[in-house]
């Protein structure tokens, strides 16, 4: 891309006669600076996505295409906290979290830009909201953060208010995920669960490299 902005400027001679009568003459000229643009490349949209869809498809806990009733409707006998990812109706959006809040269940899109996903939220403190490069470490990290003794405050955890009017605003805390009645979780999976919340480094464990593999495709705790 090429930037032009205004150039110093430059004065004819003074020609004007001393009384006055013919202004000097002035003008200027841009110069032109030349800078790079990085393009983002589309085929990372198309890795991010896949890969994040596949983490969901393995997870359990994505519903796919539900409707609002549909998702209020599981999570209305639930307990507060507990939630799970569906498609949007949102044109403009791809995902939506459905989580049960003290006042019932809500919802809270998500937002994905540049292969990252993040929360919407029209609260002040939207603009530090963290963003990952998949909905299993959003939701883990949210998790994470309302797992701790309450009221106790961390640099890691950010607020999340439900995206509705001030006065009706809700804190969402995230507990646990409700998985679908027919992707109810094998005992593989379950054990990688738990190997993944004890385990800091699964590359390093003595395991034949095909089970290493396994633990690699699902690296989350949820």
């Amino acid at each position: 891309m090429i930037l032009c902005v205004q150039g110093p400027r430059a004065h004819l001679p003074d020609t004007s006669d001393p009384t006055g009568r013919f202004p000097v003459v002035t003008f200027s000229s841009p110069r032109c600076i030349h800078t790079t643009v990085t393009l983002w490349d589309p085929s990372k949209d198309f890795r991010a996505i896949s890969e994040n869809f596949s983490y969901l498809d393995a997870s359990g806990w994505y519903w796919g295409a539900i409707s609002v009733c549909e998702a209020h409707s599981v999570l209305q006998g639930a307990s507060e906290g507990t939630f799970l990812i569906r498609d949007s109706s949102h044109p403009l959006y791809m995902l939506t979290l459905s989580v049960k809040t003290g006042r019932g269940p809500t919802n809270v899109r998500i937002e994905y830009s540049l292969g990252r996903f993040r929360l919407d939220s029209s609260s002040p403190a939207r603009s530090r909201l963290q963003s990952f490069p998949d909905i299993p470490s959003l939701v883990q990290h949210y998790v994470g953060s309302r797992s701790k003794e309450e009221g106790e405050k961390t640099e890691e955890s950010d607020p999340i208010i439900s995206p509705t009017p001030k006065e009706c605003a809700v804190l969402l805390k995230l507990k646990k995920p409700i998985h679908r009645p027919q992707a109810f979780p094998s005992l593989q999976h379950l054990t990688r669960l738990v190997i993944n919340k004890n385990t800091q480094s699964t590359e390093r464990l003595p395991l034949p490299r095909p089970l290493l593999q396994y633990l690699q495709d699902y690296p989350f705790q949820l």
